[in-house]
C-alpha cells in the first residue's frame, strides 16, 4: 500500500482497520489505557503519511524522557476512542472529532499492568500544537514509509525473558515496546499483514 497522505490511502487503511480482527485483553487484572496513533502529512514536503510521536517530559515520575504515543489510562465510563482523543488534546492541544478515528488495533498488555489499545486517527491539518510541558518535551512527525524496510525493525533476546524484545529504528533512535509494538502492528497492517504483538516483550527498564 502506498503511504501517501491522501484520500486513497485513508480509505484503504480505514477498510483494513474495519476488517481487522482485534484481540481484547480483559479479565486479567489489567487497567484499560489508550493511545492515539495520529496520522498527519509529513513535514518534509514529500506528501507522505506520518504519525505523531512524542518525547516524554524529563520531569515525569515514570518513563521520563522516553518516546511515546499520546495516551494514558481510561477514565471511568470512557471508551477507548474517547480516552485517546482526550489524551491527544491534553498532551498536544489537538481536538479531533470521533469521526476522524479509523479503527483500533490489538490491546497490548504491559509489564506494568495495563492493556493499551492503539486508536488510529486521521488529521488533515494539525495546525498549531500546544504541548503540555508537564507531559511532553517535544513532538515529531515520523514517516510511515520509513518503517517499511526490514532494517527498521529489530528483534532481540534478553536473559530476563523467553520472549523476543522488539525495537524500531527511527533515524538514529531506538523505539522500544510498548510503543514499538503498537507502531509495528500498524506497519504490518499497512503492508497487508495481520501480525500479533502481545508476545513481543519490553526491555527491562520499561517493566516498571
Amino acid at each position: 500500500m502506498n503511504c501517501g497522505f491522501n484520500a486513497t490511502f485513508r480509505e484503504a487503511l480505514s477498510a483494513r482497520l474495519k476488517a481487522f480482527p482485534r484481540i481484547v485483553h480483559t479479565g486479567e487484572g489489567l487497567k484499560a489505557a489508550a493511545v492515539a496513533i495520529t496520522l498527519v502529512e509529513a513535514d518534509d514536503g514529500s506528501g507522505q503519511a506520518a504519525f505523531l510521536l512524542t518525547r516524554r517530559a524529563a520531569t515525569l515520575r515514570a518513563h521520563a524522557g522516553q518516546w511515546a504515543l499520546p495516551g494514558g489510562r481510561c477514565d471511568p465510563g470512557e471508551t477507548l476512542e474517547i480516552a485517546a482523543l482526550r489524551e491527544l488534546e491534553e498532551e498536544l492541544g489537538l481536538s479531533l472529532p470521533p469521526e476522524n478515528i479509523l479503527g483500533v488495533l490489538d490491546d497490548y498488555p504491559t509489564r506494568s499492568g495495563y492493556a493499551i489499545a492503539p486508536v488510529v486517527a486521521w488529521l488533515d491539518r494539525p495546525g498549531l500544537m500546544r504541548l503540555n510541558p508537564a507531559e511532553v518535551a517535544s513532538v515529531h512527525r515520523i514517516r510511515l514509509d520509513g518503517l517499511m524496510a526490514d532494517h527498521a525493525v529489530d528483534f532481540e533476546t534478553i536473559p530476563e525473558s523467553p520472549r523476543q524484545v522488539i525495537r524500531l529504528l527511527i533515524g538514529d533512535q531506538h523505539i522500544h515496546a510498548p510503543t514499538a509494538a503498537l507502531i509495528y502492528q500498524l506497519r504490518e497492517l499497512v503492508a497487508g499483514r495481520v501480525t500479533r504483538v502481545a508476545e513481543l516483550d519490553q526491555p527491562v527498564f520499561a517493566w516498571r
